[in-house]
């Protein structure tokens, strides 16, 4: 039952947040409880979303994971869904009562395997479609992801960490008995120790494993310095197992380099099939056995690369580069059968798109631009598709500005245009007026390049006003906004603030010269992207220029610091899990071997000058808009002291600014409701509080 839908449910809710309101002190609800016409902060509990659509074999049905929000636990459950794709039929296959994740049709559709945790335990289950019978596979201590069946459906490949036996660094006398001691001290001599979102990590590698589809005692394929990456293939008839690792040797200095390797599932023997600098990722076999294609490019040592589409013979000779004039990055290759041709997911000036091509490296289908909506605090680029091998069907996950992700199908047989199989939040907005979003384009005042955002007007807009503008900056810096649902920025246009998100130079989704635009230089001119957006926006008429506001967060804090430090314009600004010091930040992170290595070009202590003239700490000098810092108290990508220099620094100058550091929480600080709901209120409260009347 929908949460909305049930009072008692209704009432409980109010009274949490109303208690999580109260308990922190300057945050303002948005709407008054009563006005149900409106977005409002209590709603992102009743969110729903689909995810990880995977069509079944025969093409008439597709499961999914339904997500939606326990206001009750604070997380999101997650549950699996089967729907026909002519509507006959939408019903739940698990409760929701343990997570579940990774959903995989065995090849002749009669059963589907998935992870699922129970009391904390992540499991692989198996599902008889038939039947309804549901049971466990395993019994594993570390928990297992990327399942892929193999061609004849008799095993289950998977990977799972194995954990590195060490002997300890030194061996301290045993305490008598009863005596408490000290937690002992933890021992570190790892490159690569901690991972955000992860804290401390287990040191181990991730290998293969291979199980009988009936469950039994897995077998390990991979062993040693092998450390497996991203999802597997299956070849011929449960003979061996097509994947990407690092490399053996110095793989930890080597954050990007990966190869493809085969493994024979009978010896374990381990064969390397391709051999160049840069990644080599997601092989798939194509149905004839002939070729292999997956995705990868050549390291050059830019900020940033394009990723190709490639295919090989099936012994790893014949390399090709499909999309070598196709100047878009591509994920997820699928083969169907016909031609043959492969599917890819990319994106292109701000949307995400299914494409077709041939062997031959043309683009001979593009589908139609929604996918997404699985962000649900701010419109980036994601979500996910599968296709039908046979039919060449694909369903994806669905947005649009005004609703996160649903499931819809394409290239149905017989069919007209895309079909949409859920309308998850129907239920929650066709009763509220949202903000309306509208593209617009314009020219950068630095060199005229042509930009791309985007403008939310706030509900009930009329144009004959002026309003407040808040500019919302997305972060990566390599990332993109789009047309995609965002409860945060919603939630902002329903506060009454015209709301415009960009995506200047160094997005991604236009292009490899547009993203190296900041190469060694971000911040830079994407500065003045972002100020001429703006400015256009004025133009328009109905922006008061006398209130203006500016957040974002990891890349969009630290251009939001760096903003403050160029110009005054901006009454307040929030800037959430920032970088301020490019010195500290590099030898802080938790992926720190990659930062120095593609964003600078030398290490600290050989160019400490290059390092300071792109931190907004070098700017702080020249500092007077009221500034709130924002981080989780566990970041370790963008770490809390980043936020900590900034705001002490601006204390010393007497600047007003404040600190708000989220308990328990890493750098996705709106990964739970609630975290969700206090970044908006207090970046809501404390433009309020500068908000001229």
């Amino acid at each position: 039952m929908n949460q909305s839908t049930n009072p008692w449910l209704r009432m409980v809710r109010l009274v949490v947040v109303s208690i999580a309101l109260y308990a922190v002190p300057h945050v303002a609800v948005i709407a008054d409880e009563i006005d149900d016409s409106r977005f409002r902060l209590t709603d992102v509990f009743d969110i729903e979303y689909a995810s990880s659509p995977q069509f079944s074999p025969d093409g008439k049905q597709v499961v999914y994971v339904r997500n939606s929000n326990d206001i009750m636990k604070d997380n999101t459950r997650t549950s699996l869904w089967i729907v026909n794709i002519d509507w006959t039929k939408h019903e739940p296959l698990t409760d929701g009562s343990s997570s579940v994740s990774s959903p995989r049709w065995s090849p002749d559709g009669s059963r589907l395997a998935y992870v699922s945790s129970v009391d904390g335990k992540s499991q692989i289950h198996c599902r008889w479609i038939k039947s309804g019978q549901t049971t466990p596979l395993t019994n594993l201590q570390s928990s297992p992801k990327s399942l892929v069946w193999s061609r004849d459906g008799k095993q289950i490949a998977f990977v799972m960490q194995v954990p590195d036996k060490r002997k300890p660094f030194v061996t301290l006398p045993e305490k008598p008995e009863g005596a408490k001691w000290a937690e002992p001290a933890k021992f570190i001599d790892d490159v690569l120790y901690r991972y955000d979102g992860a804290g401390y990590l287990k040191q181990g590698k991730d290998q293969l494993f291979v199980l009988p589809a009936e469950g039994g005692t897995p077998r390990q394929i991979t062993s040693g310095k092998i450390n497996v990456v991203g999802d597997s293939c299956w070849t011929e008839v449960g003979q061996s197992l097509l994947f990407s690792s690092s490399p053996t040797k110095d793989a930890d200095y080597a954050p990007l380099e990966t190869d493809i390797y085969e493994v024979s599932v009978a010896d374990r023997k381990v064969k390397r099939l391709t051999n160049r600098k840069g990644p080599d990722e997601s092989p798939m076999l194509s149905p004839d056995g002939e070729w292999i294609a997956f995705t990868g490019f050549d390291d050059t040592g830019l900020s940033r690369h394009v990723s190709r589409l490639y295919v090989m013979s099936r012994d790893g000779s014949q390399v090709k580069c499909l999309t070598e004039k196709f100047d878009r990055g591509v994920f997820n290759p699928t083969w169907v059968k016909g031609g043959p041709t492969i599917y890819v997911g990319f994106d292109d000036r701000g949307s995400t798109y299914v494409g077709k091509f041939d062997l031959k490296g043309r683009l001979i289908q593009r589908n139609i631009s929604t996918q997404g909506g699985t962000t649900i605090g701010r419109p980036y680029a994601s979500g996910s598709f599968s296709a039908n091998p046979n039919t060449g069907a694909v369903a994806f996950t669905s947005t649009t500005p005004l609703r996160p992700a649903d499931i819809v199908v394409m290239n149905l047989p017989g069919a007209q245009g895309p079909r949409y199989l859920t309308t998850l939040n129907d239920d929650l907005f066709r009763h509220k007026e949202l903000g309306s979003v509208e593209e617009f384009w314009y020219e950068s005042s630095f060199d005229k390049k042509k930009i791309q955002g985007w403008i939310v007007k706030p509900p009930g807009f009329d144009a004959k006003k002026k309003y407040p503008l808040i500019l919302e900056i997305h972060g990566g810096p390599f990332a993109n906004y789009g047309p995609r649902f965002s409860a945060e920025i919603q939630l902002y246009a329903a506060a009454g603030y015209v709301v415009v998100y960009i995506n200047p130079r160094g997005s991604s989704s236009y292009g490899q010269e547009f993203m190296n635009e900041i190469h060694h230089k971000y911040p830079g001119n994407d500065y003045d992207d972002l100020m001429s957006g703006v400015d256009a926006v004025i133009r328009k008429g109905y922006v008061d220029d006398k209130n203006l506001f500016v957040t974002g967060g990891s890349g969009g804090g630290i251009l939001t610091a760096w903003i403050v430090g160029k110009t005054d314009r901006f009454k307040a600004a929030v800037s959430a899990k920032p970088v301020i010091n490019w010195y500290s930040f590099v030898l802080y992170s938790d992926v720190y071997t990659y930062f120095h290595k593609y964003w600078f070009p030398d290490f600290p202590w050989n160019a400490p000058e290059h390092y300071m003239k792109r931190s907004p700490l070098s700017l702080v000098g020249n500092v007077k808009t009221p500034t709130m810092l924002l981080t989780g108290e566990v970041d370790h990508r963008t770490p809390i002291p980043e936020s900590e220099q900034f705001y002490q620094a601006l204390k010393l100058r007497k600047i007003d600014t404040a600190l708000v550091r989220i308990p328990g929480a890493s750098h996705a600080i709106a990964s739970r409701p609630s975290r969700l709901i206090a970044k908006v209120a207090h970046i809501l409260k404390w433009f309020e509080k500068y908000r001229v009347e």
